[in-house]
């Protein structure tokens, strides 16, 4: 809603188009509005490329990554971009600066004297007033807020009070003011100088090191000149140096110079010890893309969407085109690469992405260059020392790779274990049926996972009415059951022969014309993906099988898929109690309906919760 502040500048704008006849180019109001959507992506574009780990996880100046604390701490980042914009159109509305009423696209002689004002007004002003702001009563009042944030980030970079604000908008907008006032300025000035502004703020945040310490060793003065990602981070873990706004410069001359940056430069540059760059992976979670819309769920796109649980929204729908060449991109020329990371008891997790839609899965011609995809990353898995690796979604589907069994099959001698993760997710499912339950309707039967909750539920002594045509793989399951439970398991062909069943476990799409067979009251189990749409308001439908990670968890900021924070596919939880456990064998294929009571006592005892 903050947006609506700039409708006086949007009502200004549209009253200049219609005098004009035409888009009003020369009008302030219009530079504003584009000048913060230029300086909104500047610092989009930092965020985008800082967590895109394919590129960066080898230069990351602190290992950590962001919470979901921090980030809702930082939801608002923008406010201050909002502030300095209506303090221009307050400057611009004013007779403060004549020279604003005649727009020049350059003058050379601006930018010498923004920079002079920059270095000798905005620099020491900017630094005094943060070391003041890391003293009483201010640090405690203020500036404590900021340094909230446990690890740098570019939106962080606008997180802070009003007072903070002002302070920015002054060391900004002091070298604007002085080279208009001078009869100097010009738009070109303004855009640029806005731009490498935030261009330096969204960079020293980013917390990946970018600087080469190779260009400091070819030219050692331009280290107090320019500051570093590492520089600035050290400042936000420690608060008692460098303080400088992006000259170092500054601190030398003050006595808060923390020597130790140029190390930590180094180490983060180069990936060495000392800095953030990201080990071997203990376990590794390996997904794949759904679909078109929720590619643009990423960590890497938009922090207020992968903060929350997938949902389609109308506003993407402009940038389908966008993602729709990012997926044949793919498609052609890419590798499995990370999307995501967080740390459990000192183990780090990672999220491994297939680069294939979900689609692409049921396209005969793709089912080998999925499956090599697949061994590839299992096989670089096992190189780094991956101890577990869990498959998600279709990545393990029975037709593509039986669940797994090829890899492991043709690699014997893999030491990183392969699983599917399935055992915990019928645990989940079996775990939210009530005890009093004498029937249940089960579509995907003779599935992997059907198969093992009909075996598990007849053991209950609850009828589990089996949707399958194929008479042979119903008979093949039944004759895996004890043969005092085998008359529990009943074959139907019709969704009318559900018509009396409360409790349908659904493991294959449903249609609104398929759910009308199911009697009021009704409550959906699935473990279909993608989740089917609740039709039926007499009805209840239950969410994917999934977990609560402990609550131990670190650096965990994204949403997976369509599950609430904190909360992961069982599957990916399955291979998270592989790990905590130290089991040594792989799971893949049939799922072992001896050991579903075992798995999921261990994922309990581990911390992790039903959601």
């Amino acid at each position: 809603m903050q947006y609506l502040l700039f409708g006086p500048l949007v009502w200004k704008v549209f009253e200049e188009w219609r005098e004009q006849g035409g888009l009003p180019l020369g009008s302030w109001w219009l530079h504003l509005l584009v000048l913060f959507a230029v300086r909104g992506l500047t610092y989009q574009f930092w965020f985008s490329y800082s967590n895109m780990l394919f590129f960066t996880r080898r230069r990351r100046v602190v290992a950590d990554g962001v919470d979901f604390n921090q980030v809702d701490a930082e939801w608002d980042w923008d406010n201050f971009l909002l502030l300095q914009t209506l303090i221009g159109a307050t400057v611009v509305n004013s007779p403060l600066l004549p020279g604003l009423r005649q727009l020049c696209l350059w003058d050379p002689r601006g930018w010498a004297i923004a920079l002079l004002l920059h270095v000798g007004f905005s620099e020491p002003v900017f630094y005094l007033a943060h070391r003041a702001l890391h003293k009483a009563p201010l640090v405690s009042q203020y500036h404590s807020a900021h340094h909230f944030s446990g690890v740098t980030h570019p939106l962080t970079a606008g997180f802070g009070t009003p007072l903070e604000a002002l302070i920015l908008t002054l060391a900004m907008g002091v070298p604007l003011a002085g080279a208009f006032l001078m009869g100097a300025g010009s738009i070109g000035l303004v855009y640029g100088h806005a731009f490498v502004f935030d261009y330096l703020r969204a960079m020293g945040y980013s917390n990946v090191e970018v600087v080469s310490p190779r260009v400091f060793e070819a030219f050692p003065p331009l280290r107090y000149i320019l500051y570093t990602p590492s520089y600035l981070s050290l400042h936000h873990r420690e608060k008692r140096a460098n303080f400088c706004l992006f000259m170092p410069a500054l601190d030398a001359l003050g006595g808060t110079l923390d020597a130790r940056a140029w190390a930590l430069q180094r180490s983060a540059y180069d990936g060495e010890r000392g800095g953030g760059a990201m080990g071997a992976p203990e376990f590794v979670f390996l997904a794949h893309v759904v679909d078109i819309m929720s590619s643009m769920h990423g960590p890497f796109v938009l922090r207020s969407l992968s903060s929350t649980p997938f949902a389609n929204h109308f506003i993407l729908l402009p940038f389908w085109p966008v993602a729709f060449a990012f997926m044949l991109l793919m498609w052609c020329c890419s590798k499995t690469f990370v999307v995501s990371f967080y740390y459990l008891r000192g183990h780090l997790h990672q999220t491994w992405t297939v680069p294939r839609y979900g689609f692409q899965y049921f396209l005969p011609a793709a089912k080998k260059g999925i499956n090599h995809q697949i061994e590839l990353a299992i096989l670089r898995a096992d190189r780094m020392g991956v101890k577990v690796l869990s498959l998600a979604a279709l990545n393990k589907n029975e037709a593509l790779n039986g669940g797994g069994t090829l890899f492991v099959s043709k690699h014997s001698d893999l030491r990183v274990r392969v699983v599917h993760g399935n055992t915990l997710t019928a645990a989940v499912i079996l775990n939210e049926i009530p005890n009093n339950t004498k029937d249940v309707f089960l579509t995907g039967a003779t599935s992997k996972l059907g198969r093992a909750i009909a075996l598990y539920l007849c053991r209950k002594k609850i009828r589990v009415l089996m949707l399958t045509m194929s008479s042979e793989r119903f008979l093949k399951i039944q004759r895996e059951a004890p043969a005092e439970f085998q008359p529990y398991l009943v074959q139907v062909t019709k969704y009318q022969a559900a018509q009396g069943c409360k409790t349908w476990i659904v493991g294959k799409w449903l249609s609104p014309r398929e759910q009308r067979w199911a009697p009021p009251g009704t409550h959906f189990h699935q473990f279909v993906v993608p989740p089917i749409i609740g039709f039926r308001r007499d009805c209840t439908y239950g969410k994917l099988a999934a977990m609560r990670l402990p609550k131990d968890v670190r650096g965990l900021s994204s949403c997976e898929y369509t599950m609430e924070r904190g909360v992961v596919h069982a599957c990916h939880a399955g291979g998270v109690v592989h790990l905590l456990e130290g089991w040594e064998h792989h799971e893949v294929g049939a799922i072992d309906v001896d050991r579903i009571d075992v798995v999921w006592r261990a994922a309990l005892k581990h911390g992790l919760t039903p959601v």
